[in-house]
């Protein structure tokens, strides 16, 4: 039968790759032998590339929106419609005995939040992730 070489060990492997590294380093660095060879000078460091850098020198003009006026318009509006409501709130809340908020709604709503924030927990992740779904496939005209 024939000799069974054991495997080299990490040392091993690591020195052999040692040693090739320096003789490739020092071949590359040799002049070249032969008739013709002549040792050729180095040539010039390459000049440093210019990095790309982007400038925001130029400001962006209100034409160059990337909304059309009447979007702009329309989302307008329905922020001020919901910061009116948000004051609105603020103000029947602190006008006690308000007659839109009696004692019995007050029950209701303290009854109501949990089970709503229950309700929402569970179920508003798969109802937005079917939204987005759809609203991708109809941008891009793909079923997913």
């Amino acid at each position: 039968m024939g000799d069974i070489q054991p495997d080299p060990s990490m040392e091993e492997i690591l020195a052999s790759i040692k040693r090739v590294i320096a003789e490739d380093g020092r071949a590359a660095s040799a002049p070249g032998r032969g008739r013709n060879a002549r040792a050729e000078p180095a040539p010039p460091p390459a000049p440093a590339a210019e990095e790309d850098v982007l400038e925001l020198s130029d400001p962006v003009s209100e034409d160059d929106g990337i909304m059309s006026d009447d979007a702009a318009t329309q989302s307008r509006r329905a922020l001020a419609a919901l910061a009116a409501m948000r004051k609105g709130e603020a103000s029947e809340a602190e006008a006690p005995g308000s007659l839109s908020d009696g004692p019995l709604e007050a029950v209701v709503k303290d009854m109501l939040r949990p089970m709503l924030k229950a309700w929402l927990d569970e179920r508003l992740p798969d109802m937005v992730e079917d939204l987005v779904t759809r609203e991708i496939a109809r941008i891009t005209g793909k079923s997913l």
